[in-house]
């Protein structure tokens, strides 16, 4: 998993409501056991026609976004199925964050424990960054993760949540099972203590 610090890009607009994990990740491409290889199939559906040409309009096609690492979606972002190949895809593509008005308690879980940021923010919030995407398509917005602030060009900025554990684990870029084995030492005097006791 990569450390998570600061985040600088520009808005992916794909601001629909209740896009599950379906749509995210069809499940045709579940089966493969490289997750490098789920970027593509990331929002295949909408990405693609039928012949698997590229759809021009919609934004990961579009050349302004291909180093853009935050997603701008709608309310209830990753509901549906518990996969967790819908985090896997999205950090694949290169998306390192996603903001929403909602998630699914799952999909956010998940994305947590894959280095991918979900920030929830209020109704007003989202309003005013549609707004900027629309208006300013090129700007850009600083996610600080120490912070837990996002900063806007205009100079604004918001707090947002973040669990403990989650936020500790994006800082220093392990995983829970990462965090765990950092204390390896101390388990093992741990059990060597416990041995002789016993003993």
């Amino acid at each position: 998993m990569h450390t998570f610090t600061t985040v600088k890009s520009k808005l992916i607009p794909i601001i629909q409501n209740n896009i599950d994990t379906d749509q995210i990740i069809p499940a045709r491409y579940l089966k493969v056991i490289d997750k490098s290889s789920l970027a593509e199939g990331l929002f295949s559906n909408w990405r693609y026609d039928s012949d698997g040409a590229p759809k021009p309009d919609f934004p990961l096609n579009q050349p302004d976004y291909q180093t853009a690492h935050v997603l701008l979606a709608g309310d209830n972002f990753g509901c549906g199925s518990s996969r967790e190949h819908a985090p896997w895809a999205l950090t694949g593509w290169g998306i390192q964050a996603v903001i929403s008005t909602s998630f699914a308690d799952i999909f956010r879980n998940n994305a947590l424990k894959n280095g991918l940021l979900p920030i929830t923010v209020s109704p007003e919030v989202h309003s005013d960054l549609v707004d900027l995407v629309e208006e300013a398509p090129s700007a850009e917005i600083a996610i600080d993760l120490e912070s837990q602030t996002v900063s806007l060009p205009g100079g604004s900025s918001f707090e947002f949540e973040i669990d403990p554990f989650a936020k500790k684990c994006m800082l220093t870029g392990v995983d829970q099972l990462g965090y765990i084995l950092s204390f390896e030492e101390a388990i093992k005097n741990y059990e060597q203590q416990q041995a002789i006791i016993i003993s």
